[in-house]
């Protein structure tokens, strides 16, 4: 029997994977990353898609640990390393393995964050909150001082920061929105029942409005608190929007389309790069001369499912081809089904 689909989680998925192209197309296409309310995007859409992916890892996680290594090697490394070969060739390829990895950190930290939950899990059991706490803070401070330290290095050390590099410590910053991911999977009821008070959601969206409404300073601790605290309250706030309102997407014919975009988010996410339209720079002081942050969100909006259709028509192509799906996307063809239930 198939496995059933949770569709509030698919289409929170696929919420966040457009919020993912919308960030790039400021980025990439417009050269500006705060455009169209994007700085408010920031704070929760990337602590969203952990927080979901360690929600969805965590049943897993109990499971063979070199058996769900080797899935998840074949899902997340394999597809990235081909799809960063294609987009960057030898020899630039060799270049773009750094924290960033030519764009495509997030499935290689994905990874990486299966990993350290499973051995968090399973090493430190009753301690593995706070290693999760220890590593995440300790990558935050890293990428804070990172260019500091790399200035003093040498020797063995500039090596060692190489390496470190190469496995993308610095954006390990966001594994604390895994584990918390992972901790409300395994506490759900608790959760629900705490986040189902009116009163509780109004404060952490007020506490979410006011850490948004803040600048950015140049203070270690102040930058911290206000990206933790930022990403908690803005996942547990998308979270429970989508848990509380999928019948009303229903009704307004959006549940179908985001669950799609959701089912899809490994196959948009390495595709989209090669459609993003970058000669739009040249139009990036038009679009910002209109000086309005509602204009500069319904163009990049527009943009971004402009992008998201021709990704998905080129995935769907793509797929019918099992061998190309399985290596390229991960695909199992044999577990496959329809992917929503009513």
């Amino acid at each position: 029997m198939a496995k059933q689909r949770i569709e509030y989680i698919d289409a929170m998925r696929g919420f966040t994977m457009i919020l993912v192209v919308y960030s790039h197309i400021c980025h990439f296409c417009f050269g500006d990353s705060l455009l169209g309310f994007n700085a408010v995007f920031f704070l929760f859409r990337l602590p969203s898609f952990f927080f979901i992916s360690g929600w969805l890892f965590e049943t897993m996680a109990r499971k063979p640990f070199w058996k769900v290594a080797r899935r998840k090697m074949m899902v997340q490394l394999v597809p990235t390393f081909i799809f960063l070969f294609l987009l960057a060739p030898p020899p630039e390829f060799f270049h773009q393995l750094g924290a960033l990895k030519g764009g495509y950190w997030f499935t290689f930290v994905l990874f990486e964050f299966f990993i350290l939950y499973m051995l968090a899990v399973r090493l430190f059991r009753k301690w593995d909150f706070g290693v999760a706490l220890l590593i995440t803070l300790g990558s935050f401070i890293y990428a804070r001082y990172y260019y500091a330290i790399l200035s003093l290095a040498v020797g063995w050390q500039l090596s060692a920061i190489k390496l470190l590099g190469f496995l993308s410590v610095v954006v390990w910053r966001y594994f604390l929105f895994f584990y918390i991911g992972a901790w409300v999977r395994r506490h759900f009821d608790a959760f629900t029942r705490w986040t189902d008070k009116p009163a509780v959601i109004l404060v952490i969206t007020a506490v979410f409005a006011f850490v948004a409404s803040t600048p950015h300073k140049n203070h270690l601790i102040y930058e911290m608190l206000r990206f933790y605290v930022g990403g908690i309250t803005g996942m547990i706030i998308v979270f429970s929007f989508f848990r509380f309102s999928v019948s009303w997407l229903q009704r307004i014919h959006l549940s179908r389309p985001l669950q799609y975009v959701g089912t899809r988010t490994l196959d948009i996410y390495l595709l989209h790069y090669f459609f993003l339209p970058r000669f739009l720079l040249c139009y990036a002081d038009q679009l910002q001369g209109y000086d309005s942050s509602v204009i500069e969100f319904v163009v990049i909006l527009c943009i971004s499912l402009l992008v998201l259709s021709v990704t998905l028509i080129t995935s769907y192509v793509i797929r019918l081809n099992h061998f190309l799906g399985h290596y390229l996307f991960g695909v199992n063809y044999q577990k496959e089904r329809n992917i929503y239930h009513m």
